[in-house]
């Protein structure tokens, strides 16, 4: 099987994490699922359990909320596909509250650039899911605008490097990188 990025783009409830793993299964057998939400909430605690209970349990899970490259080119192992669910939490686990936007974005860029660089490094194959948010409503407050741009700019950059990009809409997925290569 020949090694692949494919980013897989959508709102919230889309089937993104579905579709995930529907597309590792048959990119290989052993596959690494690196969650980075933190149950940091009773209803966030909830949802994690959901999504572990969905996995199948022969996959191995990596709970990492930042310095993701880095930590999963050290845990990695013998994985085929590495599946990160998702990129939405992790950028927001690299904002702060209060802190410079200049500070932001050197540490959103950071993170970016290591896992890109694992990516290239590695032999697996990876699927990333990633809210598409720059759709909506312009956030109300400073934090949720540089949050809405710094997950696009982090969006984009992967989307360059990806081989499949997809758009999920009620649970379709649509291939959106093939269309423009057309």
């Amino acid at each position: 099987m020949t090694k692949k990025l494919i980013l897989i783009l959508g709102g919230a409830r889309s089937g993104k994490s579905t579709f995930a793993q529907s597309l590792a299964k048959g990119l290989g057998e052993r596959v690494l699922y690196v969650a980075t939400g933190e149950p940091l909430d009773e209803e966030m605690r909830s949802r994690i359990e959901a999504h572990k209970r969905g996995r199948p349990s022969s996959w191995t899970t990596l709970e990492i909320p930042t310095e993701v490259g880095r930590r999963i080119a050290g845990q990695m192992g013998d994985a085929e596909v590495v599946i990160i669910d998702c990129l939405t939490l992790l950028i927001s686990n690299l904002l702060p509250e209060g802190e410079d936007y200049n500070l932001q974005e050197q540490r959103v860029t950071a993170e970016i650039n290591e896992l890109i660089d694992c990516i290239k490094s590695s032999p697996a194959s990876f699927v990333i899911v990633s809210n598409e948010v720059g759709m909506g409503l312009v956030p109300a407050n400073p934090l949720g605008r540089r949050y809405r741009d710094l997950l696009g700019l982090s969006n984009q950059r992967l989307a360059q490097h990806a081989d499949e990009v997809y758009i999920m809409l009620a649970g379709i997925p649509v291939e959106i990188k093939a269309l423009q290569e057309r």
